[in-house]
């Protein structure tokens, strides 16, 4: 064996020597790139109120956001292997028991999947507090409070004040329970409205004390005493059981850094949610512009996947197109809500329909015509009650096959009500004076000037009674249940969703999830079947909007909305109420409820 020497050797003794270097250099990366451990943390913001529909489509609607949205953005973190966990920053939301049931069984799944849920809490006041229940670890910081009062109801009655105005409310109603023209008609609750609000007011605040006792781990006779307390400072609600951590954001970070056992925290800030471009500049920016507001045409799938329809009924019910504003209330057509049930109908890859109601009811003909449209399909229907699914909304829902609602959804209020307000002694009183020449001896039923007549008063009641009877015949068909039965349940009566599970008015409580579920199931599909959803109405965009016939919800003004939205609320809903109390029988919940 022969060993050369010479330049041969000594380059092999210099690419040894290479070889070890870049050994040595890799491994000293390794150990940088060891001592810098980071964890990631999706951060989502969550305020203001999450509408539940299918929303509008451009810039708009991807500033306003909706629900479902929101649950997307949970569900995508929680598949995410690329996160450590999820920040909620919860900020004073607007959001209905309905929506509430939605978030947390959001944040359930987020949980199971094995990421941590962390609230971030400025005050802890309402359902923002039960949202948080539901995370892993609640934190504040010491100059926060911890609010929650309880549940109350309160009525506003105008009755002396239409008095000296000279208007009389001339309001029926079939139902002991459906008290919806009280406050117009009375200065009190009745023995029947105090009843009614007593029990829903029970209920909700049984479900409030055990959902926080369950969240927190505490005796229900602890949650109680905290709750008539009402206000605690942050330590006080630390000391109490009821928040985690007493401490500011960004020390709460440096602790968390020592709890991963990592170097660094970085926060995936909007996590989930669509990035704007917000570059217009130049005529390209102007066309992008452009485009956003008016909404880019969506992508289509190959249609070879079978799909379930998500059908969004929102709004209060009314006769003809949908209707919406930028700063008012939503009203629910009929004819847009029979077209999108027609469309899920005809759609030969759609194998079942979810019809997701979030409406109060109004008027008993658009009730009743979308109820019809829903009993003429032949594939299987399942309704989903978020916040509200009462009289009207509940309505709807009695032509479907399967009935789901939240467990604080408010629903039932089975009865009509109806009648006119007469303006004449207010006329008097300003100097108006009105003469009529008529022929008919009922010509004065839809008369402002002047109160109903004898006979125009029978004829009225008349019809809400058969208004009624069909109502009550249609519930007690879809529920299955016998007359008796069904009135006990009926007469105006509102129930939450918990207590109309526990009376045969639902079928099951469960989210949308669970609905969709539900469809899947009757449509013979297997649970982990490829599905795709499609929502519908398609969403309208800005310029629809825009440009439509003038909207039944009175929106009011740009700067009365931001600057007195309780006023711009008011105003759009006497704008309603005016629409609504045009036809003869309305179906309309007594009351709007809101959990704060």
């Amino acid at each position: 064996m022969r060993f050369q020497s010479g330049h041969s050797g000594c380059t092999l003794v210099l690419s040894l020597l290479l070889t070890l270097s870049a050994l040595v250099v890799r491994a000293d990366d390794q150990q940088d790139a060891e001592a810098k451990k980071q964890a990631t943390l999706a951060a989502i913001t969550i305020k203001g109120g999450l509408a539940d529909s299918v929303g509008q489509e451009g810039l708009f609607g991807e500033l306003q956001g909706n629900l479902q949205g929101m649950i997307d953005r949970l569900d995508r973190a929680a598949k995410d292997e690329d996160l450590a966990g999820v920040v909620l920053r919860i900020r004073s939301p607007e959001l209905g028991r309905g929506k509430l049931s939605e978030l947390r069984d959001a944040i359930r799944r987020t949980r199971d999947a094995g990421k941590k849920v962390y609230a971030l809490l400025d005050s802890a006041q309402g359902t923002g507090y039960l949202l948080a229940c539901a995370c892993d670890e609640i934190i504040m910081p010491e100059s926060a409070t911890w609010m929650v009062t309880g549940v109350r109801a309160e009525v506003t009655f105008f009755k002396r004040l239409m008095d000296r105005l000279g208007v009389r409310a001339e309001m029926f109603q079939v139902g002991e329970f459906k008290g919806a023209a009280e406050p117009f008609t009375r200065d009190s609750m009745s023995p029947a409205m105090r009843a009614q609000h007593k029990a829903l007011v029970d209920d909700i605040y049984e479900q409030m004390v055990a959902m926080i006792a369950a969240d927190r781990q505490l005796s229900t006779e602890r949650v109680r005493e905290s709750i008539d307390i009402g206000l605690l400072t942050a330590q006080g609600a630390h000391e109490a059981g009821l928040i985690d951590r007493v401490i500011y954001a960004d020390q709460w970070v440096e602790e968390l850094k020592i709890e991963l056992a990592v170097d660094e925290i970085a926060m995936a800030e909007d996590y989930g949610k669509r990035k704007v471009d917000t570059d217009f500049s130049g005529m390209m920016g102007m066309i992008k512009l452009m485009e956003l507001i008016m909404g880019g045409q969506r992508g289509k799938g190959a249609g070879q996947v079978q799909k379930i329809a998500v059908v969004y009924a929102n709004g209060v019910i009314t006769s003809g197109k949908s209707t919406s504003s930028l700063f008012g209330a939503d009203t629910l057509g009929s004819d847009t809500l029979v077209a999108a049930l027609d469309q899920a109908d005809q759609d030969e890859d759609v194998v079942a329909i979810v019809v997701r109601i979030d409406s109060p009811g109004g008027s008993a003909l658009a009730s009743d015509l979308v109820w019809h449209k829903i009993t003429q399909i032949e594939k299987p229907v399942v309704a989903s009650m978020g916040d509200t699914a009462a009289s009207g909304g509940y309505y709807i829902a009695m032509g479907c096959d399967r009935v789901f609602a939240e467990p604080g959804t408010v629903t039932g209020s089975i009865g009509v009500v109806g009648g006119k307000v007469a303006l004449a002694g207010l006329m008097d009183k300003i100097g108006v004076t009105t003469e009529t020449i008529s022929r008919g001896k009922n010509s004065g039923l839809m008369s402002m000037d002047a109160g109903f007549s004898a006979s125009e008063r029978q004829v009225w009641i008349d019809s809400m009674e058969e208004t009624y009877r069909q109502f009550l015949s249609k519930a007690m068909a879809g529920r299955n249940l016998d007359q008796a039965q069904m009135e006990q349940l009926a007469g105006g009566r509102v129930f939450t969703g918990r207590q109309a599970e526990a009376n045969g008015l639902v079928d099951e409580l469960g989210t949308l999830r669970a609905a969709i579920a539900s469809a899947q199931q009757l449509a013979g599909l297997d649970a982990d079947a490829d599905v795709e959803l499609q929502s519908l109405p398609a969403p309208r965009s800005f310029f629809d909007q825009l440009f439509e016939s003038p909207s039944v919800s009175g929106a009011p003004s740009a700067t009365v909305a931001a600057f007195a939205p309780a006023a711009a609320r008011a105003a759009g809903e006497v704008e309603l109420l005016r629409v609504l109390f045009a036809e003869p029988s309305v179906l309309l919940v007594p009351y709007r409820l809101e959990l704060r």
